[in-house]
């Protein structure tokens, strides 16, 4: 190429240069290690076990982001928290179900698992009190009960 290569020397400041970056580099990484640990366990502090559903599986589901559906209601304080009974139909990932969802509720068939709530039945042999009657001007009139929906498998 017409230029001769020099040779190869070592320079005392290069390696000392060299050795301090990767004292700096370790230190730093125990400290990313030490921070890493802490916000997990301040973080996990407030998480909870998480259910893990089955298919067939039945779940209430959360009103909370149903609310452009429930207009018919005259208040958002007196509406249901959770709706219908719906069978899980599918198990997508730990989080994810797929539910088996009526045409009138217009959302994905795929929620998170936040959004659901486990159904859980009447105990046995517990006591279904009719309820009394209640007499309004001479009228006869039952009082009003919530009646959910039963799924038959």
């Amino acid at each position: 190429m017409g230029f001769k290569v020099g040779k190869k020397r070592k320079y005392e400041g290069v390696e000392k240069f060299v050795t301090k970056m990767k004292e700096i580099q370790e230190e730093a990484k125990v400290a990313l290690g030490k921070a890493q640990e802490e916000i997990k366990k301040y973080t996990n502090r407030k998480r909870g076990e998480v259910d893990e559903y089955k298919v067939e599986d039945l779940v209430m589901l959360s009103t909370k982001n149903l609310k452009y559906q429930m207009v018919g209601r005259r208040t958002e304080r007196l509406t249901e928290r959770f709706v219908g009974l719906y069978k899980v139909k599918k198990i997508i990932l730990a989080n994810t179900v797929e539910l088996e969802l009526p045409s009138t509720i217009k959302i994905h068939l795929v929620v998170n698992i936040s959004r659901i709530y486990r159904y859980i039945g009447q105990v046995e042999r517990q006591r279904k009190e009719q309820p009394a009657l209640v007499i309004i001007e001479e009228e006869k009139e039952w009082k009003v009960k919530k009646i959910t929906k039963q799924v038959v498998s």
